[in-house]
């Protein structure tokens, strides 16, 4: 290799290690890359830039538009609704969710099929008597295997057709074209499950960090006559207190949310707290702070229009992390206020302010309404309940179902291509009001497009520069020329890559090392682009490595062991059925 070659790969290293060892957004790492590969001129202007241009990026983008009109149109929850029933047992309550989560992500994105069902399945699981941890991780793992079901069940598998094609020139996959290789394997991994799940996963039916409001809230009044009357929050004291923190205030039956340091205090304002309640007797010594008057109530359990309680789990990429709530200024930069935190299942005790935020905390806020329509697709949170949801378009659902069933059929006749399919059903949706302009620009995430579009210009360099060839070598003279084996350690490199960086980084980078490593051992190139599809789907060991697992990580109470005690069979079952039937659909 070159110069260029030899800055690629350390290019490509240290974009990994700077994924790996940082909390640098993925998106910004790929774009460092870019612009690093098009100023050295290892790449033109056209060929940095021809991520933002392939097919696959673009169908990913409009398959996110789709998603959202059957999602706003209520379309998940009707089918979700008429097929949960009233089963009588674990086995067969989880039979009942993989029917329609595996339907469903066949054909749309994991993130919104995942967020309709954890509501729907947390009131569902307390109507049958079913701990909600029983259910949620075979929610998330479903959802998973039902994405490896179609071309269009993963941003991944578009990713990785769109790159093949670009990288050999060929027509690519058609959209079931793995389902010959999903389908066994999704049914090995329900029937794991089935059958293994209900011993292995805890029962916490008793274990939710947000249960009592009294637990982590206490409230106070202001003296009618007392010498805080007129005096602003910050005079009184009341901002910088070590051990809890003003929530909100509650004057003559209105409600005063995120409350300013600016705002002035009124007699018999009802003072509401969070954090250590055994701070009580502190607040109480304060000169004009007396008992609340109404004991027996409890501020935050009244439904107010002023406020709503949201639960929401902390992302990997939300900028509060290794924060503690007060240096990240957590009121001014999201509008709400945290009233408690849960980790591992457990509700954080001790100083609430100085509690330093973790990807996959769940965090109990208290904000206005607007906030969870502002903040549903900041990928700072992923939000896990509906308060304050927009309301469903429940008389487009079926005109929804008829769109995606008809462009999906259409794309599985080959009428029309994948890409042309997408963008007409994203068109329809929007036309017929199955969701709003506003609703389809939120739905994409813009991330993901950017670190999608921008990592193939790592992709690209890898192969202009002879570095592919030059791993792809290595690879066949490890594997002493059995493409078995180099199948094999396709799978579990990219099953690795996928643990420590995004799944679609890990796809993309690899595509052509793949490619090269056929064309080197003589051997058809489609069992390896599916085993790059499986692996950077088949992530289950760890709540982080897939965005689904972590959305249902503080929902079902789980700690991080409980992922490790029934993910790690499942990443080792998944990757050998995997190979299994990828060796006998094309004998190696």
């Amino acid at each position: 290799m070159d110069w260029q070659g030899w800055f690629a790969l350390t290019l490509t290293a240290g974009v990994l290690l700077t994924l790996i060892f940082t909390r640098v957004q993925p998106h910004i790492a790929m774009m460092a890359a870019l612009t690093l590969l098009s100023a050295t001129g290892i790449l033109t202007s056209a060929e940095a830039l021809a991520g933002f241009s392939n097919s696959g990026l673009i169908t990913v983008a409009a398959m996110f538009v789709v998603a959202a009109g059957l999602h706003s149109s209520g379309g998940i929850d009707i089918l979700v609704n008429r097929l949960l029933g009233s089963p009588g047992t674990l086995r067969s309550a989880m039979l009942r969710i993989f029917g329609p989560v595996v339907f469903l992500s066949a054909f749309l994105n994991n993130t919104p099929v995942v967020a309709t069902m954890i509501p729907a399945i947390n009131s569902w699981s307390q109507k049958i008597g079913i701990a909600p941890s029983k259910l949620m991780i075979p929610l998330s793992y479903t959802a998973i295997l039902g994405g490896t079901l179609t071309l269009i069940g993963t941003s991944t598998n578009l990713v990785v057709n769109g790159q093949y094609q670009a990288l050999t020139g060929n027509e690519g996959l058609s959209l079931f074209s793995i389902t010959a290789v999903g389908l066994p394997v999704a049914l090995v991994g329900l029937l794991f499950m089935w059958l293994v799940f209900p011993r292995l996963l805890p029962d916490r039916s008793n274990k939710k960090a947000f249960t009592n409001l009294r637990e982590f809230t206490l409230e106070v009044s202001v003296a009618s006559d007392g010498p805080l009357v007129g005096k602003t929050v910050e005079e009184a004291g009341l901002r910088e207190l070590e051990r809890v923190y003003l929530v909100e205030i509650e004057r003559c039956e209105t409600v005063l949310t995120a409350v300013a340091s600016e705002q002035p205090l009124q007699g018999g304002d009802r003072l509401v707290f969070a954090g250590d309640t055994e701070a009580i007797s502190e607040l109480l010594r304060i000169n004009g702070i007396v008992p609340s008057a109404l004991e027996n109530d409890n501020a935050l359990s009244k439904q107010r229009a002023e406020r709503c309680l949201v639960e929401a789990v902390v992302s990997p990429h939300c900028a509060a992390i290794g924060q503690a709530i007060r240096d990240a200024q957590f009121r001014d930069r999201y509008g709400a206020v945290v009233l408690a935190v849960a980790r591992n299942g457990e509700r954080v005790q001790g100083n609430l302010r100085s509690i330093k935020l973790q990807a996959g905390d769940t965090l109990l806020l208290e904000a206005r309404p607007a906030f969870v329509s502002r903040q549903r697709f900041n990928k700072d949170f992923l939000l896990v309940n509906d308060l304050g949801k927009e309301t469903p378009r429940h008389n487009r659902a079926y005109l929804a179902w008829f769109i995606l069933l008809t462009v999906v059929g259409l794309a599985g006749c080959n009428v029309i291509s994948m890409l042309n399919a997408a963008l007409v059903g994203a068109g329809l949706m929007l036309i017929t009001g199955c969701l709003n302009v506003n609703q389809a620009e939120r739905s994409l995430d813009l991330t993901v497009i950017i670190t999608i579009a921008a990592s193939f210009a790592l992709g690209a360099a890898l192969q202009k520069t002879g570095v592919a060839a030059w791993i792809a070598g290595n690879i066949v003279h490890l594997s002493d020329y059995r493409p078995w084996l180099m199948l094999v350690l396709t799978y579990v490199a990219v099953s690795l890559l996928t643990e420590v960086i995004t799944n679609n980084a890990a796809a993309v980078i690899m595509v052509p090392i793949v490619i090269e490593i056929t064309e080197k051992a003589g051997v058809t190139p489609e069992p390896f682009i599916f085993a790059i599809m499986m692996a950077a789907s088949a992530s289950f060991a760890t709540p982080l490595g897939y965005q689904t697992n972590l959305m249902v990580y503080g929902p079902g109470g789980y700690k991080f062991s409980d992922f490790l005690r029934v993910g790690v069979p499942m990443n080792i079952l998944i990757g050998a059925a995997t190979i299994a039937v990828l060796l006998v659909l094309w004998p190696l």
